[in-house]
């Protein structure tokens, strides 16, 4: 008996299913600011949206589902004004502060 196991056998981790309330959702968009990439922050805003409910943030933010998946993919490269106008529509909000410096 193989106690072989190939990546196909492990299951599928989506972190949407984890952001399970308002302080998740903070901290994981908190952690990926930091980082400073701006096709991750789109990734993660798209994993927030898909945890919210992308129809609803559809129509909150007035654009299609297809374009906010599109926008939000980290494929995507979405404007600085679709970034604020879904952040806006999750209730969300950017703050700024120093860097720190090393």
């Amino acid at each position: 008996m193989s106690n072989n196991i190939s990546i196909a056998d492990l299951p599928t981790f989506d972190v949407a299913e984890h952001l399970k309330n308002e302080d998740d959702i903070a901290a994981y968009l908190a952690l990926v600011l930091e980082d400073g990439d701006p096709a991750l922050l789109a990734a993660t805003l798209g994993d927030i949206a898909r945890a919210r409910n992308m129809a609803q943030l559809a129509r909150d933010t007035g654009m299609t589902r297809e374009g906010l998946y599109k926008a939000l993919s980290g494929q995507g490269n979405p404007s600085l004004a679709t970034i604020m106008k879904v952040m806006k529509a999750l209730g969300l909000r950017l703050s700024v502060a120093p860097a720190a410096h090393a």
